[in-house]
């Protein structure tokens, strides 16, 4: 049973800082593309920021470009997104979403997915 567990999540100030981390339990982590997505409340889920099973690929929504930024660690079998300059628009529960592609994550084919985390950013 694959499970992604979302944590991080929380109430910060525009202009500041959050790191998300999602850790990955059920299968062979390495072989999966990872990605963030959110969902605002009366908007649909929309893609942030994917990266490929090895790492060496990246894909980000252009909301985000220059202040997100995802990585993954294989040995410890989990994906972070590091939120800098946090702006009030990016309010949303933030969900880990594990794909077999980075094509099929964006074109939101996912696999599995996380409970989600709450991100809260005030004016």
């Amino acid at each position: 049973q694959v499970q992604l567990v979302e944590s991080g999540g929380g109430l910060v100030q525009a202009g500041g800082s959050l790191r998300l981390s999602c850790a990955a339990s059920g299968r062979t982590f390495s072989t999966y593309a990872m990605g963030w997505f959110r969902q605002a409340p009366g908007k649909e889920r929309e893609f942030v920021e994917g990266i490929s099973a090895s790492g060496g690929s990246t894909y980000y929504a252009g909301s985000v470009k220059g202040r997100f930024t995802i990585s993954r660690d294989n040995a410890k079998n989990t994906v972070d997104l590091q939120m800098n300059s946090l702006k009030p628009e990016d309010t949303a529960v933030y969900y880990c979403a594990e794909a077999m592609s980075l094509p099929t994550l964006l074109a939101g084919n996912s696999n599995y997915w996380g409970q989600g985390t709450q991100v809260t950013v005030s004016s």
